[in-house]
């Protein structure tokens, strides 16, 4: 769903922007008494996490 070799991704900064605009976004969404939506950006925070950070750094890229 993420493709972390897109020339967008190449400065890490920006992975890191992507992966805190979701958890601050599910922040926001908690604080609002939405679960459901908090849960949903939590989840694809995560998974941002996951393929933007965590995977291409296993990986040795």
């Amino acid at each position: 769903m993420l493709d972390a070799d897109h020339p967008f991704f190449a400065q890490v900064w920006r992975r890191w922007a992507v992966v805190a605009v979701c958890f601050v976004w599910s922040g926001f969404e908690l604080w609002n008494g939405a679960t459901i939506w908090a849960a949903g950006f939590a989840a694809l925070g995560g998974y941002a996490l996951w393929a933007l950070i965590i995977k291409p750094w296993r990986d040795g890229a």
